[in-house]
């Protein structure tokens, strides 16, 4: 089984620990934890070089390239796949996404 190398570019792992500090402010810390660690889990295994994406819904996304997978299904991940590797490029609510 081979796995492509998966970046994550700074944008997403800040959104990430922002939504890592809104968990902690309200006093949740370890589902805090618990949250970015899984978050960064399922990331690693997007790197299966067995399965590929579909192409994201949101035109501009998809003009651009980008495909998208939904996380918890309040998330949305954004990243650019190559034969090489997974480029993670955002980490955002998925009702950011307009289309």
């Amino acid at each position: 089984m081979g796995f492509r190398k998966v970046v994550v570019r700074q944008s997403a792992a800040e959104s990430i620990a922002e939504i890592s500090w809104y968990l902690e402010s309200e006093g949740l810390l370890a589902t805090a934890e618990k949250f970015t660690d899984e978050a960064y889990d399922f990331i690693e295994k997007l790197g299966d070089s067995r399965k590929g994406y579909r192409v994201c819904r949101e035109p501009i996304r998809d003009a651009l390239g980008f495909k998208c997978i939904p996380y918890k299904k309040k998330y949305t991940i954004v990243f650019i796949e190559l034969d090489t590797e997974i480029i993670i490029c955002e980490f955002i609510l998925s009702k950011r996404i307009y289309w």
